[in-house]
C-alpha cells in the first residue's frame, strides 16, 4: 500500500542574511504577554527554551486532523502519521549527522536517555573494579544512574576537576585516564555554569584507552551545530524542550554496533518481531529500543522545531547569543554586590551568580514581580554548589529571542533587589 504525501512545514529561510530579533521574537506567542502589568523576560531557557508558533501548530495539527497510533496502522491516518514521525527521525540524523536513521532512538528526554545506556550498555559489558569518569560539572541525571550501576555492579566512578572559574582541567582528566577506564559520561556545556568542554579532546583521549564516551548534549544543541560523526561519540543525547521543541520528548544518539549489542531497555508492543510464551525475539533498531506508543506529537514538533533553528542559522543565533552575553557579562558588573560563579574561558548564554544582600530564592522573586523570569537554585548541579560552597545561585540563560532590552530590565531588576535589601 503506498503511504500518502503528507507536506510537511516548511521554515522561511529568507532570514539567514538578517537576523532580526524583533521579528523572531514575533514567532513565539509567549513573549508577547505581560506578567504583573509588565513585558514578560524570559531569561529562563536552559531550564526550558519557549516554542515558536510552528511547533505549537504543528502539534496541534497533528492531533486535530491527523491523529492516529503509529508503525501498525494500515489505514491513512496511521500511515501519515508513521511517515511525520519517521521524518522526524531522519531530520535528527541530519541534524546531528548521524550515519543512519537507526542510529536516533526516541526517548522521554536526555535524562531517560542515559538511564538506557546505564541499565543496557552498563549492565552488559562493564564489570567489577571497572571505572567511570564523570566531570563536577554534571547534571544529576548525568550522575545517578551511573551511582546506582556502580552501586549494583561494583564500579568506580572518578570525577575529573574543575577550576575557580568553572575551565574544565583537561591535563587532570588526561591524569586519570587509563586501561580500568571503560566509560566516560561528560557535558558538552554546563547547565549550571555555561562552561564550554573541549568535547572533541576529550573523546579522542578517552578512545585512546578504549573507554568509549557518552555525551550530554541538552545545551550544546540550542546553541551550536553539533556533528557527532566529527566528534567521534559513542552515544549523544538531548532534550527537544532545550530547543524549542516539546516536552516529553527527546533523543539517544548511539553507533549502531554499539545499540545492536545492547540488550532492549522496556519490553511490550513495538520492539518485538514475535512473541510467545516460550521466546521473545525483537524488532531492529531503533525500534527495539522504542517500546509502546510513543509521543508521536512530540516527535512530529521536535522536528518541526529543527526546521525553525535551521532557517534561522546557527551562525546567526550563536553570534546573536554572543553578542546578548557579552553585553550581559558587562551589565551585570555595574551592579553592587554581584559574585559571578565561574567565568569559564570558553562560555555559552548561561550567567550563575550570587548578591551579596540578598538569597537567590529572594532575587528570583522580586525579579519576578516585574515579569523577568530567571532560575534560583542548585540547578540539579549540586556537586557545582559544593565546589564553589554556596547551596544555590541565580541564574540567567539566553535563548535566540532574548535582546539587550531584555538585559537592561534584567539589570535594573537587580538594582531594585540591592534598593529593598540595603
Amino acid at each position: 500500500m503506498t503511504s500518502p504525501i503528507v507536506e510537511t512545514p516548511i521554515v522561511e529561510t529568507s532570514r539567514l542574511i538578517n537576523y532580526n530579533v524583533e521579528e523572531i521574537r514575533q514567532d513565539f506567542p509567549v513573549l508577547s504577554q505581560q506578567i504583573y502589568g509588565k513585558p514578560l523576560t524570559f531569561l529562563d531557557s536552559a531550564a526550558s527554551a519557549q516554542k515558536p508558533q510552528v511547533v505549537l501548530d504543528a502539534i496541534q495539527h497533528y492531533y486535530a486532523r491527523e491523529y492516529a497510533n503509529i508503525h501498525r496502522g494500515v489505514y491513512y491516518l496511521s500511515q501519515v502519521g508513521t511517515q511525520k514521525y519517521e521524518d522526524a527521525r531522519v531530520k535528527l540524523q541530519k541534524f546531528i549527522n548521524a550515519r543512519s536513521p537507526k542510529e536516533i532512538i526516541f526517548v522521554r528526554g536526555a535524562t531517560e536517555a542515559i538511564n538506557l545506556v546505564a541499565q543496557t550498555y552498563g549492565r552488559k559489558f562493564l564489570k567489577a573494579g571497572d571505572e567511570i569518569i564523570l566531570s563536577r560539572m554534571e547534571h544529576h541525571s548525568n550522575i545517578v544512574p551511573w551511582q546506582i550501576l556502580r552501586d549494583e555492579k561494583d564500579l568506580v566512578l572518578t570525577v575529573s576537576p574543575i577550576d575557580d572559574k568553572g575551565n574544565f582541567l583537561f591535563g587532570d582528566y588526561e591524569k586519570l585516564l587509563s586501561e580500568r577506564v571503560k566509560l566516560v559520561a561528560i557535558t558538552q556545556i554546563s547547565n549550571a555554569l555555561g562552561t564550554i568542554t573541549p568535547i572533541r579532546d576529550i573523546i579522542t583521549a578517552a578512545h585512546k584507552v578504549g573507554a568509549k564516551v557518552l555525551v550530554d548534549g541538552c545545551q550544546a544543541v540550542p546553541h551550536m551545530r553539533v556533528d557527532v560523526q566529527a566528534m567521534d561519540a559513542d552515544f549523544y543525547v538531548f532534550s527537544g524542550h532545550k530547543i524549542y521543541g516539546p516536552t516529553g520528548v527527546g533523543i539517544l544518539y548511539g553507533r549502531e554496533e554499539l545499540l545492536n549489542a545492547m540488550p532492549p531497555y522496556q519490553g511490550g508492543g513495538d520492539m518485538i518481531n514475535s512473541v510467545t510464551f516460550a521466546k521473545t525475539t525483537y524488532n531492529d533498531l531503533p525500534h527495539k529500543f522504542e517500546a509502546g506508543t510513543p509521543h508521536i506529537a512530540g516527535g512530529i514538533g521536535l522536528g518541526v522545531a529543527l526546521d525553525y533553528v535551521d532557517g534561522l542559522g546557527f551562525d546567526n543565533i550563536a553570534r546573536h547569543e554572543q553578542q546578548i552575553l557579552d553585553y550581559a557579562l558587562n551589565r551585570i558588573c555595574e551592579v553592587k554586590g554581584v559574585n559571578l560563579i565561574g567565568r569559564a574561558d570558553h562560555m555559552a548564554g548561561i550567567i550563575s551568580f550570587t548578591m551579596d544582600l540578598a538569597h537567590p530564592h529572594d532575587i528570583g522573586t522580586i525579579l519576578d514581580q516585574d515579569g523577568i523570569a530567571i532560575r534560583t537554585g542548585h540547578h540539579c548541579a549540586q556537586p557545582v554548589m559544593d565546589f564553589f560552597d554556596i547551596p544555590s545561585t541565580a541564574r540567567l540563560s539566553l535563548g535566540l529571542y532574548n535582546t539587550e532590552q531584555d538585559i537592561d530590565r534584567f539589570i535594573d531588576g537587580l538594582h531594585k533587589v540591592n534598593r529593598i535589601f540595603s
